[in-house]
């Protein structure tokens, strides 16, 4: 995309993304309902690590209003494609499969993934090898990279079950329903605390194409907002240099060990 005109009616003509928001004043956030990334809280207020830090960096952008909106994780690149949402942060994690299809901030974390799993861990699941020698059953959400996680290690997709959210994921471990519900290390820590018959697992890299895989999240932006996520990113990477991302990610759960250095660069490959 060419270079913007110095005037607010040309900036705003010329399609640029980052004008047109600050024009209107207002970015449009998907998010998938899942704790700590976005959700709602039990006042009905949208809260989360993604929403609190795309207001502070929006903001510095010259937008000056948030407005997310909740759907299902599988909808959100298909909406933010279709112009449901301006950009996307629900835990996403950057891939290559996901990167042909949009352009990723680098990742504000890197994240391992962990079990829900029946108190004291009855069928001792520690990493998708296990599942597969236990043949337990397990569960995640539509779209989640876990699917590809396990059936990287051998577990056949017909058998994974696929549950709304990691609400449900918990109902259906204390249920007995399944054996396991996986996501994000740091969603299975949130969502059994206040549990008496779950617990989460220790935190475990899964292995693809036999290496062990860090992942890291992102925001999300359309192929074509190039400028969107450059000058996202460029406040990004101040906030990592100067503390401030920790500290806003912090509330939610974020240990300094979640933090990194890594690019989308990377995790596109």
């Amino acid at each position: 995309m060419g270079a913007t005109a110095a005037t607010g009616c040309s900036r705003v003509a010329s399609g640029n993304a980052l004008d047109r928001l600050r024009s209107q004043g207002t970015v449009r956030l998907g998010i998938a309902g899942e704790v700590p990334y976005g959700y709602v809280d039990e006042q009905g207020e949208f809260t989360g690590e993604a929403p609190e830090l795309a207001k502070v960096v929006f903001q510095r952008l010259g937008i000056g209003r948030v407005q997310p909106v909740a759907t299902d994780f599988a909808s959100l690149i298909p909406g933010l494609n279709s112009q449901q949402f301006d950009v996307v942060s629900a835990g996403m994690y950057i891939n290559k499969e996901r990167c042909a299809q949009v352009i990723f901030s680098d990742p504000e974390y890197q994240m391992l993934d962990s079990f829900i799993v029946r108190k004291g861990n009855p069928k001792n699941l520690r990493s998708y090898e296990d599942v597969v020698r236990t043949g337990a059953r397990i569960a995640t959400g539509s779209g989640y990279a876990q699917i590809d996680h396990a059936v990287a290690a051998g577990y056949p997709e017909k058998d994974i079950v696929i549950l709304q959210d990691q609400v449900a994921g918990l109902n259906a471990v204390e249920s007995g329903r399944v054996d396991a519900f996986v996501t994000t290390a740091l969603t299975t820590r949130e969502v059994v605390r206040k549990s008496r018959k779950a617990e989460a697992t220790a935190p475990f890299a899964a292995v693809v194409d036999g290496k062990k895989k860090i992942d890291g999240g992102g925001f999300a932006f359309r192929p074509t907002d190039t400028e969107l996520r450059d000058a996202f990113n460029a406040e990004i990477h101040a906030m990592k240099k100067s503390g401030e991302l920790f500290r806003i990610l912090r509330p939610f759960g974020f240990t300094q060990a979640e933090m990194t250095t890594l690019t989308a660069e990377e995790l596109c490959r």
